[in-house]
């Protein structure tokens, strides 16, 4: 299974509302990101895919917290992650490859 284009809407919704809460206007945050109003729009709508750094430049601009962000992602059950597939981010699951 491959990311969906309805998994794009999904971030894309999410990051409208952190906007909205924000009080922030898509052409703020396009001002604040160096870029066009469109950049915004695009990827909010889910027309654009936003990269992991992107993300966290958009969430900083928001002041919003990147690990709440994603853990609300999940648990909404966008981009078709599981607890599973998340294993490898959880540090007592990683062996130490060192010693």
């Amino acid at each position: 299974m491959w990311v969906q284009p309805k998994d794009h809407q999904i971030v894309g919704n999410y990051l409208a509302t952190i906007r909205r809460q924000a009080g922030v206007t898509q052409d703020e945050l396009a001002a604040q990101l160096g870029k066009p109003q469109s950049f915004v729009s695009a990827y909010e709508s889910g027309q654009r895919r936003v990269d992991i750094l992107e993300l966290m430049i958009i969430l900083k601009a928001l002041g919003a917290d990147p690990k709440t962000t994603l853990a609300a992602l999940i648990d909404h059950g966008g981009v078709h992650l599981k607890a599973s597939k998340l294993a490898v981010f959880n540090k007592s699951d990683q062996t130490d490859d060192d010693g």
